[in-house]
């Protein structure tokens, strides 16, 4: 079977168990990765960019390395590379979990229990809960459902499709680590400074694939657009500018403002300054959006692997 095919199929299976099933509820691979990198900082570990790079070229390539072996193993079988491609994807990708995290939120807050909220937002995200009213962790979470579709969902589908099994995995062992040591906090500022800049180059082309199909999705495409050009480039994150910005516009929602993280105040510019403040009804908006931009995902993914596939066999037969 050809590996466009086995993409196309493996991927597919792996969205579809993740929607019905969520993340694996135990052993979970990413996880494991948490750990495995866990143990490696400990041992690596000094305030110093060189010794940063180091760790995550081996937590980078070692998980890359080893779905890549994976990938050999199961080379000569069809089914083997296809059941393989399914159990990446469905490891990597965490749309289903996602939403249902949102959801549990938004549920807490529509019933007026806004601690139950609190104690469920780290789940989703890292702001301070104690610092935020319900329509703040409202806007929290919405936030967080528009990035984490490029981070858990689009992003992994668009590496796949460009490099197999070792593409999902590396992508996400890429984001996993950043999300663990990429922030400016004073023991990651230079530590860290590898994984985050990795990160950057990584989810740019997940992040304006998202930002390109939330706009599509969205109940007003023009909103989006007007919000991406207008207001993108003015946030601190290079992919999480578009794609907030996007979701702001097709969502005809206001974002960004004032946040806490770790007991420090940012100033974060407002995205779609002409839409309105969040409200609780608008995090299922924004689950059902991020679940269509899912499926586009697959969609444009599979599609972009069959045409390049395609351009170079008959390349090689002219």
């Amino acid at each position: 079977m050809r590996a466009d095919r086995v993409f196309a199929y493996g991927a597919a299976a792996g969205l579809l168990g993740d929607l019905l099933l969520g993340d694996p509820r135990r052993g979970h691979p990413v996880a494991a990765f948490g750990r495995a990198a866990g143990a490696v900082e400990r041992v690596l570990w000094r305030d110093h960019r060189g010794w940063g790079a180091l760790h995550t070229a081996v937590c980078v390539g070692g998980a890359t390395g080893l779905a890549a072996l994976a990938g050999r193993c199961v080379r000569a079988s069809r089914t083997g590379s296809v059941a393989l491609t399914a159990a990446a994807t469905w490891s990597v990708v965490g749309g289903t979990s996602l939403g249902r995290e949102a959801r549990a939120i938004g549920g807490a807050l529509a019933a007026g229990d806004i601690e139950v909220a609190r104690e469920r937002l780290p789940h989703l995200c890292g702001r301070d809960p104690q610092a935020l009213d319900a329509d703040g962790i409202a806007r929290a979470v919405v936030e967080s459902v528009a990035e984490n579709t490029s981070d858990a969902v689009v992003g992994a589908l668009m590496w796949g499709a460009a490099a197999g099994v070792p593409g999902l995995v590396g992508f996400r062992a890429v984001n996993t680590l950043d999300a663990m040591v990429g922030h400016r906090s004073p023991k990651y500022r230079r530590y860290g400074w590898a994984s985050a800049r990795l990160d950057d180059v990584a989810g740019w082309p997940g992040a304006r694939l998202t930002a390109v199909l939330a706009t599509a999705a969205g109940s007003d495409p023009r909103g989006a657009v007007r919000a991406w050009r207008a207001d993108a480039a003015k946030h601190p994150s290079p992919n999480a500018g578009p794609v907030e910005a996007s979701f702001a516009g097709a969502l005809g929602v206001r974002l960004g403002g004032t946040l806490s993280y770790a007991g420090r105040v940012e100033q974060r510019p407002v995205l779609n300054g002409e839409g309105r403040a969040v409200e609780v009804e608008d995090i299922e908006r924004a689950v059902r959006l991020s679940r269509r931009v899912g499926w586009l995902a697959l969609g444009v993914s599979v599609a972009g692997r069959l045409l390049v596939n395609g351009l170079r066999a008959k390349g090689r037969t002219s």
